[in-house]
């Protein structure tokens, strides 16, 4: 006899299949990744997904764009029956992801490519698929002369003009502390840089949500000047959008990407499979290409173009030109910043 559990689940098993049609009865539901918003979503759509369906036979999968913070958040909430398979994570989320028991170790000892990533990559929780650079981006038709340093936000002709993200996203995190590094401070001191903060409010035209959201105010028209990701700034000049990118003399900041896959998941073999695609040479180096301009991390792939022009020539240069924050001191105090910031300049 079968229990009404039983009923139910093959219900709804079969009920997904008709959704999906090229989904087999193993695969309960579709993989489920949470990607980021904007220019990730696209370039996942566009290279990362044809190649997994490709590697598996054409397994359904459904990018479910957000940030770190509400990714974990749901994974938590579901406890033994996450929504999420595959998780996307900047260095901070990354750590508390582990720290909180929401991954499963990645099955290092089957994976083709791990062995081939840079070090900093090797993660055996969850490998570095991508590294984010973040520095300087502009409007050139407003913006005459090129800034050369975090400093130059501050700048009077830029009033109403600037924008920067909130402290749920990595970039804007990141831009705290160093900001804060600039007046003194560092990743667990960073008084100086919410007190910088403060006398840039004249000059802020907008805080947005996430890297997505503040590249899209480009296109709006609503901000000239603000911190920015490489990549999300090379799919808007694709699109014809007004925008450059520059490193300040400071240093631009680049920080890993690693791909989860979340404990209990029951889908974890495609969740491998997506993981081992995206570090598959072949996708990092269609991600490279433009419009996306992903900075790859699997040692073999060799960096080109205008990643190769404007960041570093290769993996080892990027390491040394570039500034690495400590993410393990900056999550000892984050959720204090964010409250902080939303309470204080987010108003």
């Amino acid at each position: 006899m079968f229990s009404r559990r039983s009923l139910l689940g093959t219900a709804l098993t079969l009920g997904a299949m008709q959704l999906f049609p090229g989904m087999s009865r193993a695969q309960a539901r579709p993989l489920v990744f949470a990607t980021f918003t904007g220019s990730w979503e696209q370039a996942h759509k566009a290279v990362l997904v044809p190649a997994f369906r490709k590697r598996t036979n054409n397994a359904q999968i459904v990018l479910d764009p957000m940030l770190s913070v509400d990714q974990m958040a749901k994974v938590r909430a579901a406890a033994a029956n996450p929504p999420i398979d595959v998780m996307l994570h900047d260095p901070g989320p990354s750590l508390q992801a582990v720290q909180q028991g929401l991954v499963a170790p990645y099955p290092v000892e089957r994976s083709q490519y791990f062995k081939d990533l840079i070090p900093a990559a090797q993660d055996p929780m969850g490998p570095a698929g991508f590294f984010q650079v973040v520095g300087l981006t502009y409007n050139p038709e407003t913006v005459k002369t090129p800034p050369t340093s975090w400093a130059d936000l501050w700048r009077p002709e830029y009033k109403g003009r600037v924008g920067i993200t909130n402290l749920a996203s990595t970039l804007g995190t990141g831009f705290l502390v160093e900001i804060a590094r600039m007046q003194g401070g560092n990743e667990r001191n960073v008084e100086p840089g919410f007190r910088k903060l403060a006398e840039l409010k004249p000059n802020l035209a907008a805080v947005a949500a996430n890297p997505g959201a503040l590249a899209a105010l480009y296109q709006q028209g609503q901000i000239d000047i603000s911190p920015g990701n490489f990549n999300a700034i090379q799919i808007l000049k694709a699109q014809g959008v007004p925008v450059e990118f520059v490193a300040p003399k400071e240093g631009a900041i680049a920080f890993k990407t690693t791909m989860n896959i979340t404990r209990n998941s029951p889908n974890a073999e495609l969740a491998f499979q997506l993981i081992e695609a995206a570090l598959s040479p072949e996708v990092q180096s269609a991600l490279m290409e433009p419009p996306y301009l992903v900075v790859p991390t699997h040692s073999k792939v060799q960096m080109k173009g205008e990643i190769a022009r404007v960041l570093a020539k290769d993996q080892a240069e990027l390491m040394r030109r570039f500034v690495f924050q400590d993410w393990a001191a900056i999550n000892e105090q984050r959720s204090a910043w964010i409250d902080r910031f939303n309470k204080d300049i987010n108003t």
